[in-house]
């Protein structure tokens, strides 16, 4: 099937996996939204969301979110040598990493109640006693995320990008699956549910789907090897990411532990505003970091200097030429989003009310995401990984005192957690750029901050139609619950629109280079349009 073996080139490659986590972040949206219908902000909404700290953390702990990314620029390296030699590495990184994390999984199973305690200090005695129970369902998933990232690897350096884009769409599928069966057939048993699509979703998206692209794809071999001289290297390379946990990935985790203590439904509020804030940084900035990283490996390899610093800065100015118009919309456009997608079922309007202030503050920090997915892939591109490591570590240590005195301000804490991660993540993110441009020079940075304050400048001028319709539109609207959300449906119908139409309009008088990266994507498909015809 072509699904399987197609390659694509760096373009199409980023439309794949912005496309891929578009449907991601829209299933992961309706997923939330079912759990916020049926449960809102409450205690068992936050149990959920709780239960995933330490799961996360012993994938970031063997460098799972990284884990294709250290793995990649070796695998080019063995199979562009000698491919018998690089199907030996795979195998041997591939058993060693499975049975790392299985060892592992089963010592966190047991010590359940511990963790519990230490992942949400602000719980009563029963809500941890749920959490317990929730941690042992979720906890197996990960025997099946890292040896799927290893398969992924190997599907990425043959740059088939189709079959990966489709693994989170069946893990959140059967996420959303699973809590749906159990609140029909058992709703006695809570969020129970959820857990158990977790656990099934991890079985079939993240390892069973790439096991078979890979196996239809050009083939796969997993001889039971654990001996291999460059599973060493790996080791060295992957360990920085193990020990240098960085701003970016704990943040999750962060908001979770001091969100838990700030009060009942804290931790719920913080997930739901903060998953509105990942589709931006997901369709955007982790998809070119994703799809432009194969490239700048292949460049980093050959020592083509000036074609890799083309390339990383064409990335870092395409993503923010389109992320930060989104995400100064969406900052604007903050309480009818929330209204829209969350508010009804156990989410009342107080819940959005409360919801929508964090959600601005956490989308200030977008275009920091994006700028660090794509320059920390420029590290690794150099098989580069104690650095990022390092600083990351540093900005998180930094942006620990503020996550402490958001936990111990009460209720007030909410707004503060979110303002340490999105302060943590800009710090992180500047030193990281500074540091590259110390060590590497300024080629691949170049234009990047033009580029941001001239988007700054259309997103005011864009805003001024916008914000009056976000503001009076949902005045046209019935009062009753449903008349709430038409408005803001309403709202962002026009204003959305309106405020992307001005912004390029703007954009291609003043700054061409700005409305380029968008209109290059739209005029296919406006002549595609123009030929139906």
């Amino acid at each position: 099937m072509k699904l399987f073996t197609r390659t694509h080139q760096m373009g199409a490659a980023a439309l794949i996996m912005a496309a891929s986590v578009f449907a991601s972040r829209f299933m992961g949206l309706l997923r939330d939204k079912v759990i916020s219908y049926l449960f809102g902000a409450t205690a068992e909404a936050d149990i959920y969301f709780a239960a995933f700290v330490v799961p996360d953390f012993i994938n970031y702990l063997l460098a799972g979110g990284y884990f294709s990314i250290t793995l990649i620029p070796l695998l080019s390296e063995r199979f562009e040598r000698d491919p018998e030699d690089g199907w030996r590495f795979f195998a041997a990184a591939f058993w060693w990493i499975t049975i790392a994390i299985c060892l592992l999984t089963g010592v966190a199973w047991w010590y359940a109640p511990e963790l519990a305690r230490v992942a949400a200090p602000g719980f009563d005695a029963p809500s941890t006693a749920r959490l317990v129970r929730f941690l042992r369902i979720i906890l197996p998933a990960q025997a099946f995320f890292l040896p799927g990232a290893c398969v992924t690897a190997l599907l990425y350096m043959r740059r088939q990008f189709a079959v990966p884009a489709m693994g989170p769409l069946v893990y959140n599928g059967c996420i959303i699956g699973g809590g749906l069966l159990s609140w029909v057939l058992a709703p006695a048993r809570g969020m129970e549910g959820f857990c158990w699509g977790v656990l099934a979703g991890a079985a079939l998206g993240s390892l069973a789907l790439p096991v078979l692209a890979a196996v239809r794809g050009g083939g796969v071999r997993l001889r039971p090897v654990l001996r291999h001289p460059g599973v060493r290297r790996f080791a060295l390379l992957a360990l920085p990411l193990m020990i240098g946990q960085s701003v970016v990935v704990l943040d999750e985790q962060f908001v979770r532990i001091f969100g838990s203590m700030t009060g009942e439904g804290a931790v719920s509020l913080l997930n739901y505003a903060r998953r509105i804030m990942l589709v931006p940084v997901g369709v955007v900035a982790q998809a070119a970091g994703v799809a432009s990283y194969p490239f700048l490996a292949a460049l980093a390899a050959k020592g083509e200097t000036d074609a890799f610093d083309a390339t990383l800065s064409t990335a870092l100015r395409n993503a923010l030429a389109v992320i930060i118009p989104l995400s100064v919309w969406m900052l604007l456009a903050a309480e009818p989003t929330m209204r829209l997608i969350f508010q009804g079922g156990g989410f009342a309007a107080a819940e959005t009310l409360a919801s929508a202030p964090l959600l601005r503050v956490m989308l200030c920090g977008v275009a920091f995401w994006a700028v660090q997915q794509v320059v920390g892939r420029a590290f690794y591109a150099h098989q580069d990984t104690v650095t990022p490591a390092v600083v990351g570590t540093l900005a998180t240590l930094a942006a620990l005192p503020l996550y402490v005195l958001a936990g111990h301000a009460g209720t007030r804490g909410t707004l503060g957690v979110a303002v340490a991660g999105t302060v943590a993540v800009a710090v992180y993110t500047v030193a990281l750029a500074l540091v590259w441009r110390k060590r590497h020079g300024g080629g691949g940075l170049s234009g990047i901050f033009g580029c941001g304050a001239k988007s700054v400048a259309l997103c005011a001028a864009a805003s001024l139609p916008a914000w009056p319709v976000l503001a009076y539109a949902p005045l046209l609207a019935p009062a009753s619950p449903a008349g709430q959300l038409w408005g803001a449906f309403l709202a962002l119908a026009v204003s959305g629109p309106m405020f992307a139409g001005t912004y390029l309009l703007l954009a291609r008088r003043l700054a061409p280079e700005l409305a380029e990266p968008v209109l290059s994507r739209l005029r296919p498909l406006l002549s595609r349009l123009r030929g139906g015809r």
